[in-house]
């Protein structure tokens, strides 16, 4: 793990240096992504299906080979164990719980004329889930995607999960009918995302796309992006701690490494004001490291993007957050809540030495689908909001239209359109 100062004077340029991340997006990956949106658009179930046989060493003969029927879903919640089905429904009811919180209803007020606005917040009709698939996958991902979209009152959840070589993950199905998903395929890469943007035969089009996947995938999101709504292009795990030097060493070292098993490009970060603190985590990674499982991935992740930032103290360390804007943030300090005011750049902030980011991941509540690469600047969690428009509502009285009809002739004839005048003029009623 490389190791910066904040008192260095090329600090900040060390910082974005460490930040950098160019995900590959080669010209090679376009023209497939490309090819593919365009063939699916165009032969619909044929090139899907001969594409999930190509890419993902299938021999389905039809598009009905690939959907699971809803059966099956129900058969993999009851074949797994109690301990797991009981995990999975206790994390469904807690991330259900939070996100009943956030569901917004319409609302309106009235003028003294008599004049109603208002906003009219209705769900989506239709969503479609991408759950990875391949090296590694997350029934937690589909809790987390269709959750808030079946608490707006979404009307059918679409989801995609390519299983390659034919091998389906029984612990994502089981999801998928704990989260009241209607219909899964089989289906992954950008073939998956280009159907549920166009819609096919028998994959009805859908009016948003959610969740993370490989480059083919965010490549293929981002193109068909205002054909369909998509909720963001995800980049590599990030987890950025805090700590003022009295948590158990041990305990940050395993934070670290619950980001960097992700990915090799995943990115983990410690500052603290305590360079003793600096040091016994380092100590404890060494110590800790050669008895993971993925510790091939965690060392070349905590080599080529990992940090110890040492600062001045505290306020120093929320500074240096605020210039990171990370996808989660530990404050693993004695006060969480003096740091917090201070915060303006965090995608989920756990607070307090028990608060290990893992929790986030599967069960505490909060959307663990995230702002990644210093978009928390401006983007913010996934939840209901994100699957539920809104319409304005407009009601003038008389007499509302009439004083109003005022104000939009003026600004209206300023704007040299005197159509949009005379309209409102025909409303404006002579005192």
């Amino acid at each position: 793990m490389r190791e910066l100062d904040s008192s260095q004077a090329d600090f900040k340029s060390q910082l974005e240096a460490l930040l950098a991340f160019q995900e590959d997006d080669s010209a090679e990956v376009n023209r497939v992504v490309e090819s593919v949106l365009k063939d699916v658009r165009v032969r619909g179930d044929e090139a899907v299906l001969e594409y999930t046989n190509r890419f993902d060493h299938m021999n389905a003969t039809s598009m009905s080979a690939l959907e699971v029927p809803h059966h099956r879903l129900q058969q993999a919640l009851a074949s797994i164990s109690p301990e797991l089905k009981g995990a999975l429904e206790s994390a469904a009811e807690r991330i259900r719980r939070y996100h009943e919180k956030q569901a917004q209803p319409s609302w309106t007020y009235q003028e003294e004329d008599g004049t109603v606005l208002g906003q009219q917040v209705v769900p989506l009709d239709r969503v479609g889930i991408y759950v990875p698939g391949g090296k590694a996958a997350y029934p937690s991902s589909v809790l987390m995607n269709a959750i808030p979209a079946k608490v707006a009152g979404v009307g059918s959840i679409i989801m995609t999960v390519p299983t390659p070589r034919g091998e389906v993950n029984e612990l994502v199905l089981a999801a998928a009918a704990v989260a009241g998903v209607d219909r899964v395929f089989t289906v992954g890469g950008a073939q998956a995302v280009a159907a549920l943007a166009y819609g096919t035969e028998t994959v009805p089009k859908v009016d948003k796309i959610v969740g993370p996947g490989n480059i083919y995938v965010a490549m293929a999101k981002r193109m068909v992006f205002g054909t369909v709504g998509i909720d963001m292009i995800a980049g590599p795990s990030e987890i950025c701690v805090i700590c003022d030097g009295g948590t158990d060493p041990d305990w940050i070292a395993m934070d670290l490494f619950s980001q960097a098993e992700h990915d090799q490009d995943a990115q983990a970060i410690l500052i603290s004001p305590d360079a003793d603190c600096l040091f016994a985590v380092k100590a404890s990674i060494e110590k800790l490291l050669p008895g993971m499982e993925r510790k091939d991935i965690i060392s070349v992740s905590l080599k080529e993007r990992g940090a110890f930032i040492k600062v001045a103290d505290l306020k120093d360390a929320v500074d240096v957050v605020n210039l990171i804007a990370p996808e989660h943030l530990e404050l693993s300090v004695a006060d969480p809540d003096a740091l917090l005011p201070d915060i303006r750049h965090a995608g989920a902030i756990f607070m307090g030495r028990y608060t290990a980011e893992a929790l986030g991941d599967y069960c505490a509540g909060p959307n663990h689908v995230l702002p990644t690469s210093g978009t928390a600047r401006f983007s913010s969690p996934l939840g209901v909001y994100d699957f539920q428009k809104r319409s304005s509502l407009i009601n003038f009285s008389s007499r509302g239209a009439s004083d109003a009809g005022r104000i939009a002739s003026v600004l209206a004839r300023g704007e040299g359109l005197t159509a949009h005048a005379r309209s409102a003029e025909y409303r404006i009623v002579e005192e």
